[in-house]
């Protein structure tokens, strides 16, 4: 063989050769799984899904794995227990990691010590809220309203929640302390009809997460009393905050990523950064504005700080109500 084919078969051999390694090595790639402990087609999944589309550039392909389930425990115990290696990612939330430690009296995983942060996803505002019609029959037209006809008609009033221990009920629990009113607290057995008890009339407020209040309130069939963020939401900038009245109230709905305790810090590291970017994003935070959801970046010792005030919190606010679910 001339020395001249020798050289272009050699160059050959050698470029198919690193051609193969290469589809070796992406098909060798292990996937991330991110856990998310509700069911497919929710806020908290549909972020999950944005994010993990805008990530796999960087950190390759993102799988959703929803594992619904206890208020969440289930999901949240299946990251808990999942090896430190970075491919087992999950979500947590307020109920997972700062209500359900003090609402079930046996939990999977310690919410304080089990997961490694790596940030923040999002904040979704609470929103008090009332049936339009009987907030015009009643005459209430703001917060201070509201307050003075609960006070002059002790027990008339009555809210209702996706259940014992929800976020709604929690929220409302609290705004009849801080307000020093009575108002009967009705449970039903989710968001959803707890929505439909209020549109139907049969409650007459209740604190909901804005996503899913937001179309009602935009048709005319609720009317958005104040919500429960420390600042006014740019989604209903009208519309003024609980602590306007209520000085110190804020009590909202937040969702985050975390990891398995242990996991090297530079795997979160480098989880963070692809995160954030993909947080920071125009197209993320035009997806997540039509949820009605703001986008929170930020590092795994600022959420790791943010989560523990969190449980501490709803300490005093779920032993308050005397909710337990088992």
């Amino acid at each position: 063989m001339k020395t001249r084919d020798f050289l272009l078969t050699l160059l050959a051999s050698t470029a198919l050769l690193a051609t193969t390694t290469h589809v070796s090595a992406q098909s060798a790639q292990h996937p991330i799984r991110l856990v998310v402990p509700y069911a497919a087609g929710g806020p908290i999944d549909v972020t999950a899904r944005v994010l993990a589309e805008r990530v796999k550039d960087t950190l390759g392909p993102v799988i959703i794995d929803n594992k619904p389930g206890a208020g969440g425990n289930i999901g949240a115990d299946a990251v808990a227990k999942a090896a430190p290696d970075g491919l087992t990612i999950g979500i947590a939330a307020t109920a997972t990691n700062a209500v359900n430690p003090w609402l079930y009296s046996r939990m999977p995983f310690d919410a304080a010590t089990a997961f490694a942060p790596i940030t923040q996803m999002v904040r979704v505002p609470n929103v008090l809220v009332m049936n339009a019609e009987t907030a015009q029959r009643l005459k209430i037209n703001n917060l201070r309203d509201l307050i003075a006809y609960a006070k002059a008609n002790p027990g008339k009033l009555n809210y209702g929640s996706g259940g014992n221990g929800s976020a709604g009920h929690l929220a409302g629990e609290m705004f009849k302390k801080e307000a020093g009113i009575f108002a009967v607290h009705i449970p039903y057995n989710g968001g959803n009809p707890a929505q439909l008890a209020l549109l139907s009339g049969q409650v007459d407020f209740n604190f909901d997460n804005l996503a899913t209040a937001a179309p009602n309130i935009r048709s005319g069939k609720l009317k958005a009393i104040a919500v429960t963020t420390a600042e006014r939401s740019s989604a209903l900038p009208e519309v003024p905050t609980v602590a306007s009245t209520l000085k110190g109230f804020a009590i909202d709905t937040w969702w985050g990523l975390v990891a398995p305790a242990g996991t090297p810090a530079p795997v979160l590291d480098k989880l963070n950064r692809a995160f954030v970017a993909a947080l920071n994003s125009p197209e993320t935070k035009t997806r997540f504005a039509s949820l009605l959801a703001e986008p929170v970046a930020n590092t795994p010792d600022q959420f790791g700080a943010f989560m523990k005030g969190e449980l501490a919190k709803y300490e005093k606010v779920v032993k308050a109500t005397g909710a337990k679910v088992d």
